[in-house]
Protein backbone atom coordinates (compact mmCIF):
# COMPACT_ATOMS: atom_id res chain seq x y z
CA UNK A 1 0.00 0.00 0.00
CA UNK A 2 1.32 3.66 -0.80
CA UNK A 3 1.90 5.30 2.35
CA UNK A 4 0.75 8.88 1.80
CA UNK A 5 2.55 12.28 3.59
CA UNK A 6 0.05 14.98 4.65
CA UNK A 7 1.52 18.03 5.41
CA UNK A 8 -0.23 21.14 7.49
CA UNK A 9 -1.46 23.34 5.11
CA UNK A 10 -0.13 27.12 4.72
CA UNK A 11 -3.47 28.66 6.45
CA UNK A 12 -2.58 26.44 9.69
CA UNK A 13 0.86 27.39 9.56
CA UNK A 14 0.20 30.75 9.10
CA UNK A 15 -1.99 30.17 12.46
CA UNK A 16 0.95 28.97 13.97
CA UNK A 17 3.51 31.86 13.20
CA UNK A 18 0.95 34.34 14.48
CA UNK A 19 0.76 33.17 17.50
CA UNK A 20 4.17 31.92 18.35
CA UNK A 21 6.10 34.63 16.31
CA UNK A 22 6.60 37.04 19.45
CA UNK A 23 7.61 34.11 21.69
CA UNK A 24 10.10 32.57 19.60
CA UNK A 25 11.36 35.71 18.95
CA UNK A 26 11.66 37.89 22.00
CA UNK A 27 11.66 34.71 24.76
CA UNK A 28 13.45 32.33 22.56
CA UNK A 29 15.75 34.32 20.57
CA UNK A 30 15.98 37.02 23.64
CA UNK A 31 16.97 34.35 26.26
CA UNK A 32 19.62 33.06 23.68
CA UNK A 33 21.33 35.99 23.92
CA UNK A 34 21.11 36.59 27.48
CA UNK A 35 22.82 32.88 28.31
CA UNK A 36 25.20 33.86 26.01
CA UNK A 37 26.27 37.62 27.27
CA UNK A 38 26.27 36.06 30.41
CA UNK A 39 28.62 33.16 30.00
CA UNK A 40 32.00 32.86 28.97
CA UNK A 41 31.15 32.51 25.06
CA UNK A 42 32.23 34.55 22.70
CA UNK A 43 30.14 37.68 22.03
CA UNK A 44 30.44 37.60 18.84
CA UNK A 45 27.50 34.57 18.98
CA UNK A 46 24.79 37.45 19.85
CA UNK A 47 25.71 38.52 16.41
CA UNK A 48 24.94 35.17 15.24
CA UNK A 49 21.86 35.15 17.26
CA UNK A 50 20.55 38.43 16.19
CA UNK A 51 21.40 37.48 12.59
CA UNK A 52 19.11 34.49 12.99
CA UNK A 53 16.14 36.68 14.49
CA UNK A 54 16.65 38.79 11.25
CA UNK A 55 15.91 35.80 9.17
CA UNK A 56 13.33 33.81 11.18
CA UNK A 57 12.01 37.42 10.76
CA UNK A 58 12.16 37.40 6.81
CA UNK A 59 10.45 33.67 6.78
CA UNK A 60 7.44 34.66 8.84
CA UNK A 61 6.73 37.72 6.99
CA UNK A 62 6.54 35.90 3.98
CA UNK A 63 4.14 33.20 5.79
CA UNK A 64 2.00 35.15 7.80
CA UNK A 65 2.00 38.87 6.29
CA UNK A 66 0.17 41.66 8.25
CA UNK A 67 0.45 43.66 4.37
CA UNK A 68 1.47 41.34 1.56
CA UNK A 69 2.15 44.64 -0.78
CA UNK A 70 5.44 45.34 2.35
CA UNK A 71 7.04 42.21 1.22
CA UNK A 72 7.67 43.46 -2.08
CA UNK A 73 10.72 45.15 -2.22
CA UNK A 74 10.69 49.16 -3.58
CA UNK A 75 14.25 49.68 -4.19
CA UNK A 76 14.83 49.70 -0.50
CA UNK A 77 16.09 46.87 0.47
CA UNK A 78 19.96 47.41 0.10
CA UNK A 79 19.66 50.44 1.17
CA UNK A 80 17.57 49.22 4.35
CA UNK A 81 20.63 46.23 4.93
CA UNK A 82 23.56 49.10 4.96
CA UNK A 83 22.02 50.95 7.47
CA UNK A 84 21.08 47.96 9.96
CA UNK A 85 24.91 46.79 8.98
CA UNK A 86 26.17 50.61 9.45
CA UNK A 87 23.85 51.20 12.74
CA UNK A 88 24.60 47.80 14.52
CA UNK A 89 28.35 47.94 13.62
CA UNK A 90 28.24 51.12 15.54
CA UNK A 91 26.52 49.65 18.09
CA UNK A 92 28.95 46.98 18.23
CA UNK A 93 31.94 49.36 18.56
CA UNK A 94 30.23 51.38 21.37
CA UNK A 95 29.68 48.04 24.17
CA UNK A 96 33.71 47.02 22.81
CA UNK A 97 34.38 50.84 24.04
CA UNK A 98 32.01 50.90 26.95
CA UNK A 99 35.33 49.49 29.72
CA UNK A 100 36.30 52.67 28.86
CA UNK A 101 33.73 54.51 29.15
CA UNK A 102 32.83 53.37 32.20
CA UNK A 103 36.34 54.04 33.75
CA UNK A 104 36.03 57.53 32.41
CA UNK A 105 32.49 58.49 33.33
CA UNK A 106 31.39 56.80 36.47
CA UNK A 107 30.54 58.82 39.11
CA UNK A 108 28.77 56.30 41.69
CA UNK A 109 29.76 52.25 41.30
CA UNK A 110 26.84 51.43 42.21
CA UNK A 111 25.59 48.94 39.59
CA UNK A 112 23.77 45.71 41.24
CA UNK A 113 25.84 43.08 40.21
CA UNK A 114 25.09 40.57 42.90
CA UNK A 115 21.65 40.00 41.56
CA UNK A 116 21.14 37.52 38.77
CA UNK A 117 22.49 38.19 35.43
CA UNK A 118 18.96 38.60 33.50
CA UNK A 119 17.26 40.79 36.12
CA UNK A 120 20.55 42.91 35.75
CA UNK A 121 19.56 42.90 32.05
CA UNK A 122 16.04 44.07 32.51
CA UNK A 123 17.00 46.42 34.67
CA UNK A 124 19.33 48.14 31.64
CA UNK A 125 16.40 47.82 29.32
CA UNK A 126 14.02 49.63 31.99
CA UNK A 127 16.22 52.41 31.68
CA UNK A 128 17.00 52.37 28.25
CA UNK A 129 13.34 52.92 27.58
CA UNK A 130 13.01 55.71 29.46
CA UNK A 131 15.86 57.62 27.67
CA UNK A 132 14.87 56.45 24.36
CA UNK A 133 11.23 56.68 24.32
CA UNK A 134 11.32 60.55 25.33
CA UNK A 135 14.49 61.40 22.87
CA UNK A 136 12.28 59.70 20.11
CA UNK A 137 9.01 61.80 21.43
CA UNK A 138 11.80 65.30 21.60
CA UNK A 139 12.40 64.21 18.16
CA UNK A 140 9.16 64.88 16.64
CA UNK A 141 9.02 68.49 18.67
CA UNK A 142 12.54 69.35 18.36
CA UNK A 143 13.28 71.05 14.56
CA UNK A 144 17.23 69.82 14.33
CA UNK A 145 16.12 66.01 15.81
CA UNK A 146 13.79 65.78 13.45
CA UNK A 147 15.53 66.38 9.96
CA UNK A 148 17.45 62.74 11.50
CA UNK A 149 14.87 61.29 12.96
CA UNK A 150 12.72 61.64 9.21
CA UNK A 151 15.16 59.18 7.54
CA UNK A 152 13.32 56.17 9.75
CA UNK A 153 10.03 57.74 8.95
CA UNK A 154 10.49 58.03 5.50
CA UNK A 155 9.81 54.55 4.58
CA UNK A 156 6.68 53.70 2.68
CA UNK A 157 6.19 49.90 4.16
CA UNK A 158 6.94 48.50 7.28
CA UNK A 159 9.13 45.07 7.86
CA UNK A 160 11.59 43.62 10.41
CA UNK A 161 14.67 44.75 8.64
CA UNK A 162 13.96 48.48 8.57
CA UNK A 163 13.18 48.74 12.44
CA UNK A 164 17.12 49.02 11.72
CA UNK A 165 16.66 51.43 9.73
CA UNK A 166 18.08 55.40 11.34
CA UNK A 167 20.59 58.06 10.81
CA UNK A 168 23.49 57.39 12.14
CA UNK A 169 23.81 60.62 14.30
CA UNK A 170 20.30 60.12 15.20
CA UNK A 171 20.84 56.38 16.14
CA UNK A 172 23.91 58.01 18.47
CA UNK A 173 22.31 60.46 20.19
CA UNK A 174 19.42 58.12 21.03
CA UNK A 175 21.51 55.74 22.71
CA UNK A 176 24.25 58.43 24.09
CA UNK A 177 20.62 59.57 26.17
CA UNK A 178 19.40 55.74 26.96
CA UNK A 179 22.90 54.89 28.30
CA UNK A 180 24.46 57.54 30.10
CA UNK A 181 22.88 56.75 32.83
CA UNK A 182 23.88 53.16 32.62
CA UNK A 183 27.77 54.35 32.30
CA UNK A 184 27.41 56.88 35.31
CA UNK A 185 26.39 54.05 37.47
CA UNK A 186 28.85 51.50 36.18
CA UNK A 187 27.05 48.91 34.29
CA UNK A 188 29.17 45.86 33.06
CA UNK A 189 29.89 45.06 29.17
CA UNK A 190 28.30 41.91 29.28
CA UNK A 191 24.65 43.64 30.81
CA UNK A 192 25.25 46.18 28.05
CA UNK A 193 26.15 43.57 24.95
CA UNK A 194 22.83 41.69 26.42
CA UNK A 195 20.86 45.12 26.02
CA UNK A 196 21.89 46.20 22.75
CA UNK A 197 21.03 42.65 21.10
CA UNK A 198 17.62 43.28 23.08
CA UNK A 199 17.00 46.41 21.64
CA UNK A 200 17.69 44.99 17.84
CA UNK A 201 15.22 42.14 18.42
CA UNK A 202 12.81 44.58 19.75
CA UNK A 203 12.86 46.88 16.77
CA UNK A 204 12.53 43.90 14.96
CA UNK A 205 9.38 42.55 16.42
CA UNK A 206 8.15 46.17 16.60
CA UNK A 207 8.42 46.75 12.40
CA UNK A 208 7.70 43.20 11.55
CA UNK A 209 5.08 42.83 8.75
CA UNK A 210 3.67 39.88 10.71
CA UNK A 211 0.15 39.72 11.57
CA UNK A 212 1.28 38.09 15.12
CA UNK A 213 -1.81 37.58 18.24
CA UNK A 214 -0.28 39.00 21.65
CA UNK A 215 -3.51 40.09 23.22
CA UNK A 216 -3.79 42.61 25.62
CA UNK A 217 -0.52 41.95 26.34
CA UNK A 218 -0.34 44.33 23.42
CA UNK A 219 -1.63 47.48 25.01
CA UNK A 220 1.58 47.03 27.29
CA UNK A 221 4.21 46.49 25.79
CA UNK A 222 5.90 48.72 22.52
CA UNK A 223 4.85 45.76 19.63
CA UNK A 224 4.48 46.38 15.98
CA UNK A 225 0.40 46.68 15.85
CA UNK A 226 0.91 49.94 17.99
CA UNK A 227 4.17 50.70 16.25
CA UNK A 228 2.18 51.04 12.64
CA UNK A 229 0.07 53.81 13.81
CA UNK A 230 3.40 55.72 14.93
CA UNK A 231 4.24 55.58 10.85
CA UNK A 232 1.15 57.18 9.38
CA UNK A 233 1.92 59.87 7.38
CA UNK A 234 0.39 62.29 8.87
CA UNK A 235 1.99 64.16 11.56
CA UNK A 236 -0.92 64.48 13.74
CA UNK A 237 -1.77 60.68 13.40
CA UNK A 238 1.70 59.61 13.90
CA UNK A 239 2.77 61.30 16.79
CA UNK A 240 1.83 58.35 19.27
CA UNK A 241 3.02 55.56 20.55
CA UNK A 242 6.79 56.73 21.69
CA UNK A 243 7.51 53.41 23.13
CA UNK A 244 10.77 51.13 22.37
CA UNK A 245 10.31 48.23 25.00
CA UNK A 246 6.82 49.64 26.65
CA UNK A 247 4.20 51.88 26.03
CA UNK A 248 4.33 52.93 30.01
CA UNK A 249 5.89 56.24 29.31
CA UNK A 250 3.43 56.91 26.48
CA UNK A 251 0.39 56.46 28.72
CA UNK A 252 1.64 59.15 31.02
CA UNK A 253 2.70 62.01 28.84
CA UNK A 254 -0.84 60.86 26.89
CA UNK A 255 0.50 59.91 23.38
CA UNK A 256 -1.08 56.62 24.16
CA UNK A 257 -2.94 55.49 21.54
CA UNK A 258 -4.97 51.72 21.54
CA UNK A 259 -3.69 50.18 18.87
CA UNK A 260 -6.94 48.38 17.84
CA UNK A 261 -8.52 51.79 16.74
CA UNK A 262 -7.20 51.61 13.04
CA UNK A 263 -6.12 49.38 10.51
CA UNK A 264 -2.90 50.98 8.98
CA UNK A 265 -3.44 50.04 4.85
CA UNK A 266 -0.39 49.94 2.25
CA UNK A 267 -0.17 53.98 1.28
CA UNK A 268 -0.74 54.99 5.02
CA UNK A 269 3.17 55.38 6.18
CA UNK A 270 5.57 57.98 4.73
CA UNK A 271 6.14 61.74 5.38
CA UNK A 272 3.09 63.54 4.20
CA UNK A 273 4.68 67.25 3.91
CA UNK A 274 7.93 65.42 2.20
CA UNK A 275 6.27 62.55 0.09
CA UNK A 276 9.85 62.97 -2.44
CA UNK A 277 11.97 62.39 0.24
CA UNK A 278 15.46 60.81 -0.60
CA UNK A 279 15.59 56.67 -1.01
CA UNK A 280 18.95 56.02 -1.48
CA UNK A 281 21.37 55.57 1.39
CA UNK A 282 23.78 58.36 1.01
CA UNK A 283 21.09 61.12 0.20
CA UNK A 284 19.53 59.94 3.56
CA UNK A 285 22.79 60.53 5.37
CA UNK A 286 23.33 63.84 3.52
CA UNK A 287 19.73 65.17 3.83
CA UNK A 288 19.63 66.37 6.96
CA UNK A 289 22.20 68.37 6.89
CA UNK A 290 21.11 70.49 3.78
Amino acid sequence: MQQTFLFPSRTVVARTIRLTYAPLLMVGFGSAVIVIAGSSAPHLWIIAVVGAAIGFSAVAERVAPYQAAWNRGRGDRTRDRIHALVNESSTALGVLALPLLTGAFTIADIWPASIPFALQVVLALLVLDVGITLTHWASHRVGWLWRFHAVHHSVTRIYGLNGLMKHPVHQLIETAVGVTPLVLVGVPRSVAAAAAALVALQLIAQHSNVDYVVGPIGRVLALNEGHRLHHLRSAGEGDVNFGLFTLIWDRMIGTYVDPRTRHVKDGDLGIADDPDYPTRYVSQIIEPFR
